[in-house]
């Protein structure tokens, strides 16, 4: 009997891809499967068509020879037919519902023996100073975790024994459970997915092959880090079980208040207290940043709230080409705790202001305009 085309059994094109011939066989497998067609002889023909034809255009090696050679290629490669007497659509039905549930229980169905857990991520807030995460810094961290049990060296095992194949499920890490017509896999109760049971438990860890330590780990923090910025650390989280890689250790950044500076993104800003003269006559005054000192310029007539822009002297990023800029906003200091002699002085000054008419006194006169105008509408 001439076999039909895999393509066709499977009602794909040439062309399809991995995804869309597994999606293909699953639907048909859940509509062809004998549990939900007993006693349909023709029904379960069909289904051992389209298992054959899944196994074929799933592997990409025979699925080049059969584009290639046709049913004669596979014949002559694997020297004979397929779908003989060892076929058993339990099986197959399992593998649909292995792919489905594998990841979730995390044994990748009934193709491993022994279910391996990957360690759980953990994550650490670090707090820097401004100056450590605009400099960088090495800082030591002490950090509660489980890693593998020295005494077992994992296993969970007393020292000079092994764990055992679990009765339960003979090894493989799931078992199955039939309900109606669905047919699917889940973890092993007895050995929780391992495959394995612990009959002598070791003393140190209790047979879990884990134990909770308290490591010391050196972080190297660089340059230019902000708020919210995260440092990974491979294979630093908590230790795998039954052989399970490490998690890994996520750093999160938060940077302390400075009592000077406040930092958005690559530019600082900060308020430079200056006095009445200062503003009035202009002059020059010191400035922090954060290579040292410099001397600001500031011109007669400054008002207060006026800011100053210091290129380069802000924060060079951690991702980013040239470093931000520093905004100081000058604040006009008013004198406390006067003497007489000192108040009789501002006092003359004062009238002498006032003499002098509105050219003194700009922004008030524009205030004070704008208030006129805005009463004039409301009674209007």
């Amino acid at each position: 009997m001439t076999k039909r085309d895999y393509y066709e059994v499977l009602g794909v094109g040439k062309d399809a891809s991995e995804a869309d011939i597994k999606k293909a066989y699953r639907r048909l497998a859940m509509k062809l499967h004998p549990d939900r067609n007993a006693g349909d002889t023709k029904t379960e023909a069909e289904f051992k068509d389209v298992k054959e034809a899944y196994e074929v255009l799933s592997d990409a090696q025979k699925r080049a020879t059969y584009d290639q050679f046709g049913h004669a290629g596979l014949d002559a490669q694997a020297g004979g037919g397929r779908g003989g007497p060892g076929f058993n659509p339990g099986d197959a039905f399992g593998d649909i519902f292995g792919d489905v549930f594998g990841d979730i229980f995390g044994g990748g169905g009934r193709r491993g023996r022994s279910t391996v857990f990957r360690g759980a991520d953990l994550r650490y807030e670090l707090s820097l100073t401004l100056e450590q995460a605009v400099f960088g810094d090495t800082v030591n961290l002490q950090l509660p975790t489980l890693v593998a049990c020295t005494t077992c060296e994992g296993s969970g095992a007393k020292p000079g024994t092994k764990p055992v194949t679990c009765r339960t499920c003979e090894g493989n890490g799931q078992v199955r459970m039939t309900r109606g017509h669905f047919s699917i896999q889940q973890p092993c109760p007895s050995c929780r997915g391992s495959g394995q049971q612990i009959e002598q438990p070791c003393s140190s860890c209790q047979g879990r092959g884990r134990m909770q330590k308290n490591k010391t780990l050196a972080v190297k923090v660089p340059p230019g880090v902000d708020n919210g910025d995260r440092i990974r650390l491979s294979g630093e989280g908590e230790a795998g079980q039954n052989g399970g890689p490490s998690g890994d250790l996520y750093v999160e950044i938060h940077i302390q208040p400075h009592e000077i500076f406040q930092r958005d993104g690559a530019d600082l800003s900060c308020v430079i207290p200056i006095s009445f003269a200062t503003a009035v006559l202009g002059g020059t005054v010191e400035v922090p940043t954060l290579g040292g000192e410099v001397a600001l310029k500031i011109p007669p007539e400054t008002q207060s709230g006026r800011a100053f822009r210091l290129r380069g002297k802000g924060v060079r990023p951690v991702r980013g080409s040239g470093p931000g800029d520093l905004y100081c906003r000058v604040e006009v200091e008013t004198p406390v705790k006067l003497t007489a002699a000192q108040k009789k002085i501002l006092e003359s000054f004062n009238e002498a202001l006032l003499a002098g008419g509105d050219r003194h006194r700009p922004r008030s006169q524009s205030w004070l305009d704008g208030v006129r105008r805005f009463f004039a509408k409301v009674g209007s």
